[in-house]
C-alpha cells in the first residue's frame, strides 16, 4: 500500500513539473504515430483518429512551451568561462533559438498567424534545436569522461581510517551523474534525429518509425531523468 502511495506521489510531483506533463503528452504523441502507421491501410478509421491524436499532441506541447525560451537566455547570462563556457554558450544559444521561433510555429498551426509561417519558423526552430542538441552532447560526454577519471582515481586510492564512507558516497554520486548524463544523451541523440528530419529531410530519419521510436526514447528518458528520486 505504501509503495503504491510514494508511486502516486511521485508521479504527481512528476506532472506538476512543466518538464514532467511534457514528457507525458510525448509519449502520446509518438505512440499515437506508430499507430497510425501502423494502421493507416488495414484500418484507416482508427488511423485517422491516431493521427488527430499525435497532431493535438504536437500542438500542446508547444502551448506548454510557452516562454521557455528565457531558461536558455538565462543559462546564456550564466554561462561559465573558458572552453566548456564556449560549449555551454552554443548549446544555450541554439536552444534558445529552438523555443522562440517554436511560438510562431504553435500560432501559426494554431490559426492566430498566416500559416505559411509556420513552415519557416519551423526550420529555424529545427536548425536551432539540432545545434543546441550537438553541444548538449558534446557537453555530457566531456563530463562522463571526467566522471570516468575521478572514479578511476578514487579507485586507486586506499581508504583511509573515517574516509571509506566518504570515498563511496562520492562514487556513488560519480555514477548517478553518469547515469544521468548517459539518457541526457540518448534523448538529445534522439531528438537530433528529429530535427534532421526537419532540416534536411531522408527516407531514413523521415520513416514513421525511425521519428516514433526516436520520440519514445527521448520522452523515456526524460522520464527517467524528471522522476523525483
Amino acid at each position: 500500500m505504501s509503495a503504491g502511495g510514494d508511486t502516486l506521489d511521485k508521479l504527481v510531483v512528476f506532472l506538476a513539473k512543466r518538464d514532467g506533463i511534457d514528457k507525458l503528452v510525448k509519449t502520446f504523441q509518438y505512440v499515437s504515430k506508430l499507430a497510425h502507421w501502423g494502421a493507416e491501410s488495414s484500418r484507416p478509421e482508427f488511423a485517422k483518429r491516431a493521427k488527430s491524436w499525435e497532431t493535438a499532441s504536437g500542438l500542446s506541447r508547444k502551448a506548454f512551451r510557452s516562454g521557455r525560451f528565457l531558461t536558455g537566455f538565462n543559462n546564456l547570462r550564466r554561462a561559465p568561462p573558458g572552453e566548456f563556457g564556449a560549449l555551454a554558450v552554443l548549446a544555450n544559444a541554439g536552444e534558445m533559438v529552438y523555443f522562440f521561433f517554436d511560438h510562431f510555429t504553435w500560432l501559426a498551426r494554431a490559426g492566430v498567424l498566416e500559416p505559411w509561417l509556420a513552415r519557416r519558423s519551423s526550420f529555424i526552430s529545427a536548425f536551432g534545436e539540432s545545434v543546441g542538441y550537438v553541444f548538449f552532447i558534446a557537453m555530457d560526454l566531456v563530463m562522463i569522461r571526467r566522471g570516468l577519471r575521478q572514479e578511476r582515481k578514487l579507485l586507486m586510492r586506499e581508504a583511509g581510517a573515517g574516509k571509506g564512507a566518504d570515498r563511496e558516497k562520492e562514487l556513488r554520486r560519480i555514477r548517478v551523474d553518469r547515469v544521468m548524463r548517459l539518457m541526457a544523451t540518448a534523448a538529445n541523440a534522439a531528438d537530433l534525429v528529429i530535427c534532421i528530419a526537419e532540416v534536411e529531410p531522408n527516407p531514413f530519419c523521415n520513416h514513421a518509425v525511425t521519428l516514433g521510436i526516436s520520440g519514445l526514447v527521448s520522452a523515456w528518458a526524460g522520464w527517467y531523468r524528471n522522476w523525483p528520486s
